[in-house]
């Protein structure tokens, strides 16, 4: 087997404990922070000290104790409000103190005195600006952070008795969740699991993918059919689109492509396959990387420009239980180098030597961030499953 190499931290895998979203990654602590404690003070500290100690052991040609305006705004910039303020104070009483000790007609004088004053004023006034900012965007994190883990739920490991591991890199990293779409729902008619990706971007894509999520949720638990379920999933699509139309939003042509499996208990050779015109899975496995069948269905909220019922066929294919099924969105397929090359996946896949979810995943990851330079143009998933006992 080969050695997968090691992991970067923008990653997103919500099954095993190696690999795991960016997101739910510790914060990484500021450079002026050690042990849990605050440092930032050290900076505006020892260059209030450096001024000090060179304007006093220098002649009256060289006199810098005006460059003491600079501690209060290095404050400002690293430290907190209080700090800043304490810092633009002692910046003022330096100033006279240092300033006081040269004889009268080399002293800098009340012109530079008014000069550092004001500019501790400024600094405390700029402080506060930022660190009211800094809570606004924490605020921001956090609503950006329930909103991807009410869409994109965190699956607990071997849900459903499926071994699975799963990559989302939103291009968007402040938003932090796009419109690329997954879940596993166990139900009494076996497993069923939702991979996709919703045309465009923003908000509009976000709701998009939490209607078809919500919809799978009930439909893959209560329907016995993988056709009603797809069916569900189109009526769905269907709807929210026209409801973003009726408030006046410019949704009418929104679509989603997907696939929908089905693990059926009792079945353990075989995996129920709907594509609405998605990227076919890869089943990877030890005897190599085989491709599933051509996704032959339009995607989701476009079922009516195709003959008949417009819903794609339910397919029925063989999954050998040491094969895994690799689902992707385009934003690892569409993943260019510097070169303007496309992502191999197929082969990236076979060059993995694993069928492990987790390590497979992890690879590719890995992979998809180092071809593209770490520049992703589009959200991003990688999406592993392989039975592991029955449901």
């Amino acid at each position: 087997m080969r050695r997968v190499p090691g992991r970067v931290s923008l990653t997103v895998v919500t099954d095993h404990p190696a690999p795991r979203r960016w997101q739910d990654l510790p914060r990484r602590q500021p450079l002026q922070w050690a042990r849990g404690r605050s440092f930032s003070w050290a900076a505006p500290l020892l260059l209030l000290a450096g001024i000090t100690a060179v304007d006093l052991n220098t002649t009256e040609r060289f006199r810098i104790i005006s460059w003491i305006v600079l501690v209060p705004g290095i404050a400002a910039a690293i430290c907190g409000v209080r700090a800043t303020a304490v810092f633009a104070v002692l910046a003022v009483l330096d100033y006279a103190v240092v300033d006081s000790l040269w004889p009268h007609k080399y002293q800098a004088g009340l012109p530079d005195f008014i000069l550092v004053t004001f500019a501790g004023l400024l600094a405390v006034l700029a402080c506060a600006v930022r660190a009211g900012s800094e809570r606004r965007l924490l605020h921001m994190r956090d609503i950006a952070e329930t909103t991807r883990r009410t869409v994109l739920r965190p699956l607990p490991p071997g849900w459903a008795g499926l071994d699975h591991a799963e990559v989302y890199l939103a291009a968007d990293t402040v938003a932090r969740v796009g419109g690329d779409f997954y879940d596993i729902q166990p139900g009494p008619h076996g497993t069923r699991v939702l991979v996709g990706d919703v045309q465009g971007k923003g908000l509009g894509a976000v709701e998009a993918a939490a209607a078809l999520l919500g919809t799978f949720r009930e439909a893959g638990y209560h329907e016995k059919d993988l056709a009603t379920v797809a069916g569900r999933l189109e009526t769905r699509m269907l709807r929210h689109r026209g409801h973003t139309v009726a408030l006046g939003r410019d949704d009418g042509d929104r679509f989603a492509t997907a696939v929908l499996l089905g693990f059926a208990p009792g079945v353990p050779d075989a995996v129920e396959m709907v594509n609405f015109g998605h990227e076919p899975p890869l089943a990877v496995g030890p005897a190599g990387v085989r491709a599933l069948p051509q996704g032959d269905g339009l995607p989701l909220g476009m079922a009516e420009l195709a003959t008949g019922s417009g819903l794609p066929p339910t397919r029925t294919v063989p999954l050998a239980a040491d094969e895994t099924l690799l689902v992707t969105t385009d934003g690892v397929t569409e993943a260019r180098n510097a070169d303007g090359e496309f992502y191999a996946l197929r082969e990236e896949a076979a060059r993995a030597g694993t069928s492990d979810p987790a390590l497979l995943v992890a690879y590719l990851r890995d992979g998809v961030l180092r071809h593209s330079r770490g520049r992703l143009s589009d959200d991003t998933t990688i999406f592993a499953i392989r039975r592991t006992a029955e449901p």
